[in-house]
């Protein structure tokens, strides 16, 4: 089965009433992706999602203008040497990093699902997994920045949904940050799990300050305190208290990993699939951390296409953590895009979709009704 067309879908909608969630990275007014379409000489059609990257219309380009006539006429089933195709022919000579694993990630996921659709299977099997409830905690645009009384609120919404762990956003000030997480955890008691995400925006000192309250708190990890390439603090973050870090939703291919395990900062790997290089990268870092016994909770991109694949993913190693749910109230790119919800049930825990390949149907209605948006997703 070779591979006879690649067509690219760059999406946007609106964030309603500048209602987004403010963080670490600014307050979200539009969400982006984009799709990658893959068609085979034997009519079957795979459907993978690129990270929009901050620039949705480049990485499409990319795709589109370079990357698409390195793999026309290849074996469709043959995930590994398009992945070596592609990391040889232009990611390790000519780079453009992070924007060529992006784009890498969203053509391995359109491979794989049509390797599952192909067969009849989906993916978690032909991958030797199983249908297993995984735990999950609310993340996506939630949780931000807000007094402290109207976070509260939001996290007990949560917890009656039946979610039984959830994601505070840090990094608006140490002093506001602690109001906000002491709020959280008497209201909510022991019983509920809090991890907390940074998204990039502390230096060593605030999170010195900050750490013996985590601690205190009894927050399961804090995710993602310093930018990526910032080794260094990483690294002396570690020697400041017991909660564990994760990290790794911006690191791209197993060759970053390979340095967060080298540096032995990082206790929890976050691969995000649209962004580090698809699934077949994403298992190359799963397999790296299990002799170490660390676990990989993926970190949820924009679209219900990688919020299947992580699940997959989940469903397939043996050392996961947890999927992130996108609890954005406001998210077309969920279940009207591929109609799943991607929502726990009572014990807060969701099953992969159990449909060949993905288990996804793209509405190709919705794409036409929601072409690019150009500027910055985030203010």
């Amino acid at each position: 089965m070779k591979i006879r067309a690649v067509n690219v879908h760059p999406i946007s909608h609106e964030i309603p009433n500048n209602s987004g969630a403010t963080m670490g990275v600014g307050r979200m007014v539009k969400r982006d992706a984009v799709l990658v379409e893959i068609e085979t000489d034997e009519g079957v059609t795979g459907w993978g999602e690129a990270h929009h990257g901050r620039s949705p219309g480049a990485i499409a380009k990319l795709i589109d203008t370079t990357l698409k006539p390195m793999i026309l006429g290849m074996d469709a089933f043959d995930t590994t040497a398009v992945w070596h195709r592609l990391y040889k022919g232009h990611f390790a000579t000519h780079g453009f990093g992070a924007g060529t694993a992006i784009a890498m990630s969203g053509i391995d996921l359109a491979l794989w699902d049509i390797r599952g659709k192909a067969c009849g299977w989906p993916i978690y099997k032909l991958l030797g997994g199983g249908r297993r409830p995984l735990k999950a905690y609310a993340g996506g645009i939630t949780l931000g920045y807000q007094p402290a009384a109207g976070l509260v609120e939001e996290a007990k919404g949560f917890v009656e949904k039946g979610y039984r762990a959830l994601k505070l956003r840090l990094g608006d000030s140490p002093a506001r940050d602690i109001e906000r997480l002491e709020a959280v955890r008497a209201a909510l008691g022991d019983e509920i799990d809090i991890l907390v995400d940074v998204n990039a925006a502390y230096g060593l000192e605030e999170v010195r300050r900050i750490l013996p309250v985590l601690d205190a708190c009894r927050v399961g990890w804090l995710e993602e305190p310093f930018p990526p390439h910032d080794r260094y603090a990483y690294g002396k973050a570690a020697e400041l208290g017991r909660t564990p870090i994760a990290a790794g939703e911006n690191h791209y291919t197993r060759y970053e990993f390979a340095w967060l395990m080298e540096d032995q900062a990082v206790q929890i790997f976050q691969p995000d699939l649209s962004k580090t290089g698809g699934l077949t990268e994403g298992l190359r870092i799963a397999a790296m951390a299990s002799p170490r016994k660390q676990r990989v909770a993926p970190h949820t991109s924009m679209t219900g296409l990688n919020m299947a694949a992580s699940l997959h993913f989940l469903s397939s190693i043996e050392n996961p953590s947890y999927y992130e749910v996108d609890a954005t109230s406001f998210n077309p790119f969920r279940a009207e895009l591929t109609g799943h919800a991607f929502q726990p049930d009572g014990t807060g825990c969701l099953q992969v979709p159990d449909g060949p390949g993905l288990g996804v149907e793209i509405d190709r209605d919705f794409l036409r009704h929601h072409p690019l948006i150009e500027g910055p997703c985030y203010v």
